[in-house]
């Protein structure tokens, strides 16, 4: 039974609420395992495999590139119980163009973040710029990261390829009952075509399945529609998120 619960604050940046209680018998695990290199954030997570619905899979083909070139790939529905699986990566999205050029959105959950190309993707997105190293500090400690990458090669060519980052986003949680979702963010030029919106259900998918039922996330006034239309809602039962700042 999923519950939405409302949670405004008065602040600009309203935190909300998608609420679920209830028992999912398989579970993912991501252990944290991550190096820093410079301008890479490596994380090699581990994870348990598990069918993913289909039903998810259908809720974002009608947003994702409504057009005639374009084909959804499937992920892999089922892996070994008894393997330990590599982080989870598939292409969620792929195109052909005119000029025999395909280009590839692939989903990962693991595997590197190019702390440089983050930085310049929220650039992108008209975000301010934070430290590096707090930045690759923040993808260490999240408990979860999401990213696309959008790879571009010539059916002509073998083994030329252009691949950058075109989404990210995060969540950080106790491991037990509670997540917040993070810094969700869609190139501009991708924008638009349901990528982030399987983002986010990708990692509400995840979080659900390892029996974490309360998820919140921030959003800016401009985009609250977006997540209420993901099931979030402020306010959840009149509770007020609060927000503690320093008093100078």
């Amino acid at each position: 039974m999923l519950t939405h619960n409302v949670a405004a604050p008065s602040s600009i940046r309203p935190i909300l609420s998608y609420d679920c209680h209830c028992q999912v018998s398989n579970q993912l695990f991501f252990p944290l395992s991550p190096n820093i290199n410079p301008g890479t954030w490596k994380a090699n997570r581990k994870l348990k495999g598990c069918r993913l619905k289909a039903s998810f899979w259908e809720s974002i083909r009608s947003g994702i590139l409504k057009n005639n070139t374009t084909q959804i790939i499937e992920p892999p529905s089922t892996l070994e119980k008894e393997e330990e699986p590599l982080p989870e990566e598939f292409v969620l999205v792929e195109k052909s163009q005119p000029d025999g050029e395909v280009e590839q959105i692939i989903f990962s959950s693991g595997g590197d973040v190019d702390i440089y190309e983050l930085q310049a993707l929220c650039d992108k997105v008209g975000w301010p710029r934070r430290p590096l190293s707090k930045l690759a500090a923040a993808l260490k400690n999240s408990y979860m990261v999401a990213t696309l990458h959008s790879v571009r090669k010539l059916a002509s060519s073998e083994g030329d390829e252009q691949k950058k980052l075109i989404g990210m986003a995060r969540a950080t949680s106790d491991h037990a009952f509670n997540a917040t979702i993070w810094d969700v963010l869609v190139d501009p030029c991708y924008q638009g075509q349901g990528l982030g919106k399987a983002m986010v259900e990708k990692l509400i998918r995840t979080l659900l399945q390892r029996d974490i039922g309360n998820i919140t996330l921030f959003a800016d006034s401009q985009v609250v529609e977006f997540y209420r239309n993901l099931g979030f809602e402020p306010d959840p039962e009149g509770i007020k998120g609060m927000f503690w700042y320093p008093r100078y």
